[in-house]
């Protein structure tokens, strides 16, 4: 459940960072009751960016491995593969 806080709690700077360090997710803060900001650790925040590069080379190797929008047999593949490069 994602943790919620008003902007005055920004105040407390030492309890948020611990809340964000203990947490290692996302704090959401806001302002007359709407949704303002987001703070984390920097540890959350480049495990977030790393899972963000995992899911593009993740599209981007199933989007090569399509022809017309059909998966590729694995079979077949490699079955070129090994012709192609070995004869």
């Amino acid at each position: 459940m994602p943790l919620i806080k008003p902007i005055t709690d920004l105040r407390n700077t030492n309890e948020i960072s611990e809340l964000c360090h203990a947490k290692n997710e996302p704090i959401f803060i806001t302002k007359n009751g709407y949704g303002d900001l987001v703070v984390m650790s920097i540890e959350t925040y480049e495990a977030m960016l790393d899972e963000n590069e995992i899911d593009r080379e993740i599209a981007q190797a199933e989007a090569e491995s399509c022809v017309d929008g059909k998966l590729i047999d694995a079979r077949e593949a490699l079955s070129s593969l090994r012709i192609k490069h070995f004869g």
